[in-house]
């Protein structure tokens, strides 16, 4: 999931991010790259807090949906990539039968994936997210 950030570069030179999306998530760094960082790690704290609670997993809202609110003029928008998979609650193990051309084609995809998917399950929850808009 992708997760606009606004990045703000303060007076002391440290950069002040925030995720619109994830109330109360406002950190800061002291070079633009830190404050990604620091960022993404506090986002994924707080997904982990909400699974923990069973609560919904925010989505990502567009960029264009946000530029134009008063508390963000004037910031570098960004988005962080977040997997979400891990925060959707527990896994289970589930028989699928696929056309055999059809996995072939997945593990090619899986094969030269560097990002999203490392295995035939991660592929296909990407997938079926993605179709069900939750990606």
């Amino acid at each position: 999931m992708y997760y606009p950030v606004i990045i703000h570069k303060e007076d002391n030179s440290d950069y002040t991010v925030v995720a619109p999306d994830i109330p109360g998530i406002i950190t800061a760094g002291s070079s633009y790259e830190d404050a990604l960082q620091m960022v993404r790690e506090a986002i994924e704290g707080h997904l982990e807090c909400l699974s923990e609670l069973g609560a919904e997993i925010p989505k990502g809202s567009q960029i264009s949906d946000l530029s134009d609110h008063e508390d963000y003029k004037g910031g570098l928008w960004a988005l962080v990539d977040i997997d979400i998979t891990p925060y959707m609650g527990k896994a289970k193990k589930i028989n699928v039968t696929l056309p055999g051309n059809l996995l072939s084609s997945i593990d090619k995809a899986v094969a030269k994936s560097k990002s999203h998917y490392t295995d035939r399950s991660k592929f296909l929850a990407y997938a079926a997210m993605k179709e069900l808009g939750i990606q």
